[in-house]
């Protein structure tokens, strides 16, 4: 994956997490509670585009 495909993604994410925390009205909990599994979400793509989880598509919940 070119590297800049991958600044652009996070650059995006970023920019619609700020919006989302600021523009709209919602619980200090919650919105902790969402900014955390959106960087978690983020890391995970990230180890997996550097190669460093492998692939996510094995993994199953439930």
């Amino acid at each position: 994956m070119p590297l800049l495909t991958i600044v652009i993604v996070l650059i995006v994410v970023g920019l619609l997490l700020w919006l989302v925390n600021t523009y709209i009205p919602m619980d200090s909990k919650i919105r902790g509670i969402l900014n955390a599994v959106v960087v978690i979400i983020v890391v995970l793509w990230l180890l997996q585009a550097f190669g460093i989880l492998g692939s996510l598509n094995n993994v199953r919940v439930g």
